[in-house]
């Protein structure tokens, strides 16, 4: 399965500040988001939970082909499923949700599930992260700046408050397109600002280099 550019951004900005031992990736997909934090971190224990067989599957196999293996776990769970039984609570957790919410759907069932906001609520996702968040947790996703708004209202009837939003751009030209946000249940000041990916094809940003450059062979 292909490595999004939403998984590199969300994993390589994430902040980690509060020195976590615990992570924990919703949704995980093939395991990009645990592997990152495992590169970037100390943490000891890193959970991924992922409802799909095949990128289960594929996520187990990239887990114990890693040099973090030891420290990698995934459960094949849906949320509901994990949340039946919470024992731990986790200082990092972050997600690239599926946020197709348009009404039409492929015959393809496999790429529905992944795509498909049904197959991860926001109001789950934000649930889970209030209920498994440590107390100096930091709670990270990426969304579509459409969505921002709505998502931060719905995280505040759960008394986790923003403190870092990175708005994303393709090209200096184009609108808005994604999210990234940050949050914790302490409110602090909150810091904002803008990425812009590309200046054009394949030509990236100084900035985006310098969040990305760990995680690739040639940037």
């Amino acid at each position: 399965m292909k490595v999004g550019t939403d998984g590199v951004l969300l994993g390589a900005w994430c902040p980690i500040e509060n020195n976590p031992f615990s992570v924990l990736d919703i949704g995980s997909g093939t395991g990009i988001l645990s592997l990152m934090l495992a590169q970037r971190s100390h943490a000891e224990q890193i959970d991924a939970i992922e409802i799909d067989e095949n990128a289960f599957e594929q996520c187990v196999e990239n887990f114990e082909n890693s040099p973090w293996s030891d420290r990698l776990f995934c459960f094949h769970a849906g949320l509901d499923e994990f949340m039946d039984e919470p024992e731990d609570e986790y200082d990092i957790i972050i997600s690239n949700p599926p946020f197709y919410t348009e009404d039409y759907k492929t015959e393809n069932e496999q790429r529905d599930l992944a795509r498909f906001a049904d197959a991860l609520p926001f109001e789950d996702l934000v649930e889970a992260a209030h209920l498994l968040l440590s107390e100096n947790g930091i709670f990270s996703v990426i969304i579509p700046f459409k969505e921002e708004e709505k998502f931060i209202s719905l995280t505040k009837d759960f008394e986790l408050h923003p403190f870092k939003i990175t708005r994303v751009k393709g090209t200096p030209s184009t609108e808005i397109k994604r999210s990234l946000l940050a949050f914790s249940r302490i409110k602090k000041d909150i810091a904002v600002d803008e990425l812009i990916i590309e200046t054009a094809r394949h030509q990236y940003t100084e900035d985006y280099i310098a969040l990305t450059k760990d995680f690739y062979l040639k940037m």
